[in-house]
């Protein structure tokens, strides 16, 4: 799977959309990828959040399970 297939043209969700889809979900029925730099993921961070930098997504691609629903922020 290629990188542009995670970041297909897709209608934006709100923060309560987000709850909502992985609300009542365990962490390893979704991805959730914080794509900031290491300085602001250690200063806040949403539980279960995995930290992969954009600048870093297209080397670090196939620790992303396209198997799942992702949630970048």
């Amino acid at each position: 799977m290629a990188l542009k297939d995670f970041f297909t043209s897709i209608p934006t969700i709100s923060a309560g959309d987000a709850r909502r889809l992985i609300e009542g979900k365990g962490p390893d029925e979704y991805n959730l990828i914080d794509v900031r730099q290491p300085k602001e993921y250690t200063g806040n961070h949403l539980a279960g959040a995995k930290l992969i930098p954009l600048a870093e997504l297209p080397t670090r691609i196939a620790e992303i399970d396209p198997n799942k629903p992702t949630i970048a922020y």
